[in-house]
């Protein structure tokens, strides 16, 4: 052993880096369990190559392993130190080392719960999905075992998110942190075309997903009060999430959105084939391979870090990129019967929901989009006096203000609304303003107000909304043309950006906005 350990002190430092990494990186997935017995095969050797004594070889081994761009580009380049790469490298199989295990994803024992570890897992994997551009999930996949995970955790009759606790004894499943981030996992991770159509996980989907999906008055479609266009901030208190050594302060993303894309997305598969029944929206397995996918998760990230912020920011920063609504949708809403959801508001339990039927309608919708820009002098700084600006409307009217007038042009559109003597000029998206988006550099945009048309069974209808600066918050209000078919207001985000899906929920405008009323879910995908 020591003639060994004499003939590898003479090895230059770089042939023996180049073998240590050769070494723990000839498994693609998994933790770099060969760097380990090779570390343990002399003094020289780990003295030489183990993380304490070189963060850089640990460093190669983490870039070799994971996704790093989107975390360097949204977090800043001092995240990507030898360090610091080294230590998140540890904790990354750490931590997928228990989701392997199964350790946290059911509760067979009071004390056997761990709300900190669990906590910590939920939001490493979440991030992780964020920042995916295809090697993260591999990792969580094919070595972690997340989707197996996850299903345990909804699914099992002892998962840790108590579901099947909670609905065993008729009520509803639990709204908070942990299983918003496993919801938002299962949707991120989700492959329709896997899931069998069986009994067992129709059953599933119709126990757990669907109060989840349906019950809005139950599962807030947004963090912050859905009637506020500026809302002061946000009610939750911010989480303080470890991430590459540092602490960021971020809000989890709500519940029902990643319930309503999931339900939707499996219940065409399982109930069968037939030409009324809508086989879903674009997943995230399905976005076009050759897109840089952490770029389509960049709104949902800066949401996360937006509405932690006091107070919650005014202006467009990211959670929306400018130009994604244009375009033309297809998808489908669903609404139950009203005696039925009258019942849930008057506090019946989940059960309500498990044998009523879900009828649903596709329809097609038209979108354009129109921002007002902040004002500038001709060196380009913002003039100090306060722009005109559209004034804040019913916020069951989408924040449309009553009686304005659009007159649309090819580039633009003017907005006249009663009482001001000029009206305010809207520019369309540009190609300038797809680069700025891309890059993430956005332009200083005031205001975004979403003019459309569509059709469904129900008839013809037009489409008139805003879209909230502090967390891309969408509302739009749907009028048929002629007939009783009314007024409907649709809240939602746009998951996926501009490849993604357009999701939330309709509610009727007869009820005050502080009232739950009747309401049911959409989903729309661009049209390809």
């Amino acid at each position: 052993m020591s003639t060994q350990a004499v003939a590898f002190d003479w090895l230059p430092q770089e042939v023996m880096e180049n073998i240590a990494f050769f070494s723990a990186t000839m498994t693609e997935v998994g933790p770099p369990s060969d760097l380990l017995s090779l570390l343990l095969s002399c003094r020289s050797i780990h003295g030489a190559l183990s993380p304490e004594t070189n963060p850089h070889l640990c460093a190669r081994i983490f870039e070799h392993k994971f996704d790093l761009s989107a975390a360097v580009r949204r977090l800043g380049p001092q995240i990507a130190t030898p360090v610091t790469l080294s230590k998140e490298l540890r904790k990354r199989f750490d931590y997928m080392k228990r989701m392997r295990a199964r350790t946290d994803s059911r509760v067979c024992a009071p004390d056997t719960s761990n709300s900190q570890i669990l906590g910590e897992l939920l939001w490493l994997a979440y991030l992780m999905m964020l920042e995916n551009d295809g090697k993260n999930v591999k990792q969580l996949r094919e070595y972690a075992g997340m989707e197996q995970w996850l299903m345990e955790y909804w699914f099992d009759d002892n998962g840790a998110s108590l579901a099947g606790k909670a609905l065993l004894e008729d009520e509803w499943p639990l709204d908070n942190e942990h299983n918003s981030l496993a919801m938002w996992l299962f949707w991120l991770l989700l492959r329709p075309d896997r899931f069998q159509r069986t009994e067992r996980n129709y059953r599933t989907l119709a126990t757990v997903l669907k109060p989840t999906a349906l019950a809005a008055h139950k599962y807030n479609i947004c963090q912050t009060p859905w009637a506020d266009l500026v809302p002061r901030s946000c009610p939750l208190e911010p989480t303080r999430v470890h991430h590459y050594s540092s602490l960021y302060h971020m809000i989890p993303p709500t519940m029902a959105t990643p319930a309503i894309l999931s339900y939707l997305s499996l219940m065409g598969p399982l109930i069968g084939p037939t030409r009324d029944v809508y086989k879903g929206p674009h997943t995230p397995n399905n976005f076009p391979s050759s897109l840089n996918q952490s770029f389509e998760w960049e709104p949902d990230w800066q949401r996360c870090t937006n509405l932690a912020k006091i107070p919650l920011s005014s202006e467009f920063s990211g959670a929306f990129i400018p130009g994604s609504l244009q375009g033309v949708w297809e998808g489908i809403f669903t609404y139950t019967e009203f005696t039925t959801y009258e019942e849930l508001l008057f506090g019946h339990p989940p059960s309500t929901l498990h044998n009523c039927m879900v009828a649903q309608h596709r329809q097609t919708w038209k979108l354009r989009e129109y921002h007002l820009m902040i004002s500038r002098d001709g060196d380009g700084i913002a003039t100090g006096a306060k722009s005109p600006s559209l004034s804040s409307g019913n916020p069951l009217k989408a924040f449309v203000p009553p009686g304005i007038r659009i007159h649309e042009h090819s580039s633009s559109a003017e907005v006249h609304e009663p009482g001001k003597m000029t009206p305010l000029s809207y520019r369309r998206p540009s190609t300038c303003d797809s680069e700025e988006a891309e890059g993430f550099e956005f332009l200083n945009i005031q205001d975004i107000i979403v003019v459309g048309e569509g059709h469904s069974a129900w008839g013809q209808f037009n489409i008139l909304g805003r879209v909230r600066a502090c967390d891309g918050f969408v509302s739009l209000m749907k009028e048929y043309v002629g007939g009783d078919r009314g007024q409907w207001l649709y809240r939602g985000y746009l998951v996926g950006s501009i490849n993604g899906s357009f999701s939330g929920r309709w509610r009727e405008t007869l009820s005050l906005p502080n009232i739950n009323g009747y309401e049911g879910c959409f989903v729309m995908s661009r049209r390809e």
